[in-house]
């Protein structure tokens, strides 16, 4: 009845996509940012998230799962 546009991919996999094609297609960057319909500030930035360590995770899924209604806020307090 209409059209639908299909699901934006996440930029980690613009940013794949990207180094692939400047590598097996031999094209620059900046064509290949517009191909993937990709910011090149995007696709030079370093991400500043800093990851969660293993045991901070497994915990926060024990807290989920045995204190199901509890948000993110009250799990966070729970792990001070």
């Amino acid at each position: 009845s209409g059209h639908r546009l299909k699901k934006n991919v996440k930029r980690a996999r613009q940013r794949e996509r990207v180094g692939y094609l400047t590598t097996t297609c031999d094209i620059g960057v900046r064509r290949a940012c517009e191909l993937v319909r990709l910011n090149r500030w995007t696709y030079y930035r370093k991400s500043t998230a800093r990851p969660l360590n293993a045991f901070l995770r497994e915990r926060m899924k024990e807290i989920a799962a045995t204190r199901v209604r509890y948000g993110y806020r009250r799990i966070s307090v729970l792990l001070c």
